[in-house]
């Protein structure tokens, strides 16, 4: 743990500005009285964002969402996005779309992902996105897992689809044409819903109707179809304000997939109920595009990941400067612990502190966060939002006191947690402990001021002695130190029999002008022997190209031990979070 602190960010006037007493007299009925005011159970998200600035003739024009690619750049105000998402929502009714049933958006990002989004939500259609880079067999376990009535993807993709599940679907919509004439069911999408009858279509249902499905990779099991229904939207709001520190002139760019649960929430459905701008790029990753994007659309609030962040930083110190960057205001990451290398060269080289946080696809809105109104311990992912209650367990499911590492547990309650797994109600059931909390299978160590440090999910934790669990990322932490390890990874290989000793295995990517040889394994373990305990040995260091990540960034250690038990350990590239 690193006991330096980084001052807020601004203190004065953010949008948590104090904490402490917002904590202790926040209720999430208030923002419920917010939306409702007549204190109903009925509710749209789409209703509550994208209609309510449509129908404010101080906001209507505003931006809602803005597109863009090398090749063109495309913009939609709330009026526009209102009318749009209509036409598209009579489309899927006349295809005989409604409530409760599913459609798979099968597209890289693109605007019709997010007319199609809103289009859902209007009649209680679920949402299914998935990644653009899917193979067939991943598509193939989704179409099978959801059963949707229609799938919308593009001509390139569609042949990804198995002959007989399409064939079975009511629907096959294509983005744009022409129509490769594989299905006979096959649709163009954008002709069809530019000439449906440009009519308000909204309904209205209790919030705990299903709003979107996103899967989620299980390090045992299937991928999970995690459901978040209507009633997200107060916890969505909240979050939104108190993290992302948005403003009425804020542009938001959220630069991750849509079929990642970040993408779906804070790229889409937080703008819009905010009534800011949000901004989607259709490009891939450049360090220089990036901070291209940056300044061209004076982005004000950019939320990313690490791995990003890395990367950029990767690319040099000088790249930076030649960009104007006075717009960006605040950085916000996730899907990986924000190491603090990585927060000093932000802010040397941006001028801004970047902000860790962290939630999950099954908590549905940001837990636990730094916010720009408090000081920033480095290292740490932040403390509870207000509205969230957590504890930390041990493996008998007791709270432990703080500086202890054990699994974050979260008491239900908060609008944003899961409603279930679609189809699998005893897989959700699992989720929760005899007393009722929610278990999240991250493990974590809350210090005496309620900082949350991360230390892996709780089938990467290794024993040192009897009763000390370590979490692999701070052995990978410290071997980073060493100046010829640029990355780590750490897995378990099993401990001495009749003892507590514990022996590891390191994967490491050496750093530049560090060449791979016996003799760098010898001084990287004799660097490890001096600063680990004696309970845990690194008896192998291999050199790797590259670790196993997620799409998002996240380490598949899984990965390592399956390939380690000669295993398939699957395409790391093709795995989602």
């Amino acid at each position: 743990m690193i006991k330096a602190r980084i001052p807020a960010q601004n203190p004065d006037t953010a949008n948590l500005s104090d904490y402490k007493n917002t904590r202790a007299s926040f209720a999430w009925s208030d923002v419920e009285t917010f939306f409702s005011p007549g204190g109903d159970n009925q509710g749209n998200i789409i209703a509550s964002s994208i209609d309510r600035w449509a129908k404010d003739p101080k906001r209507c024009d505003h931006p809602a969402l803005v597109f863009e690619t090398k090749y063109c750049r495309e913009s939609w105000t709330y009026r526009q996005l209102n009318d749009i998402s209509c036409q598209w929502a009579g489309m899927l009714k006349n295809y005989g779309f409604t409530k409760g049933d599913r459609l798979m958006v099968y597209m890289p990002a693109c605007p019709e992902t997010y007319f199609a989004m809103a289009a859902c939500a209007r009649l209680g259609v679920i949402f299914c996105p998935v990644f653009s880079t899917s193979t067939i067999y991943e598509v193939e376990i989704r179409l099978a897992g959801i059963n949707p009535k229609g799938v919308l993807t593009t001509p390139d993709l569609v042949e990804k689809l198995a002959f007989n599940a399409a064939s079975e679907l009511g629907v096959v919509f294509l983005q744009k044409g022409p129509a490769p004439g594989i299905f006979r069911n096959e649709v163009i999408a954008g002709d069809i819903a530019s000439k449906a009858p440009p009519e308000e279509i909204i309904s209205f249902f209790p919030k705990e109707t299903p709003l979107y499905l996103i899967f989620t990779s299980g390090s045992t099991r299937p991928p999970k179809g995690i459901l978040h229904c209507h009633g997200d939207l107060t916890g969505i709001y909240e979050t939104t304000k108190w993290v992302l520190d948005i403003k009425p002139d804020t542009i938001l760019w959220t630069d991750a997939d849509p079929a990642w649960v970040t993408g779906t929430v804070y790229g889409a459905y937080a703008p819009w109920l905010c009534g800011i701008t949000s901004l989607v790029v259709g490009d891939g990753f450049s360090a220089a595009n990036w901070y291209h994007i940056l300044e061209k659309n004076k982005v004000s609030v950019w939320y990313t990941t690490p791995r990003v962040l890395a990367n950029m930083m990767a690319a040099g110190n000088d790249l930076p400067n030649r960009y104007d960057l006075a717009s960006l205001l605040h950085i916000v990451t996730v899907g990986a612990p924000l190491v603090p290398d990585l927060i000093y060269w932000c802010r040397k080289q941006i001028g801004i502190t970047p902000h860790d946080i962290w939630w999950m696809t099954e908590t549905g809105v940001i837990c636990i966060a730094n916010i720009p109104g408090e000081d920033i311990k480095p290292g740490s992912m932040g403390r509870l939002l207000p509205g969230m209650d957590a504890v930390i367990l041990d493996e008998n499911g007791d709270a432990l006191p703080p500086m202890s590492i054990g699994e974050i547990a979260l008491k239900p309650g908060w609008p944003g947690m899961m409603i279930g797994i679609f189809n699998e109600p005893n897989r959700y059931a699992s989720y929760f402990s005899d007393d009722g909390w929610f278990l999240t299978g991250d493990i974590a160590l809350r210090d005496e001021e309620g900082f949350f440090y991360h230390h892996g999910r709780n089938d990467d934790l290794l024993k040192a002695g009897d009763n000390k669990l370590i979490g692999p990322f701070e052995i990978e932490q410290l071997l980073c130190l060493h100046p010829a390890v640029a990355e780590a990874a750490v897995i378990a290989k099993g401990t001495e029999p009749g003892t507590s000793v514990s022996y590891l295995k390191a994967f490491i990517t050496p750093s530049n002008g560090y060449i791979p040889s016996t003799r760098l394994v010898y001084e990287i373990k004799a660097f490890l022997k001096g600063n680990l305990t004696a309970d845990l040995i690194v008896e192998e260091v291999q050199f790797i190209e590259s670790l196993p990540r997620t799409i998002s960034g996240k380490l598949l250690r899984r990965v390592l031990r399956a390939r380690e038990l000669g295993l398939p350990g699957g395409e790391p590239k093709n795995m989602k979070d």
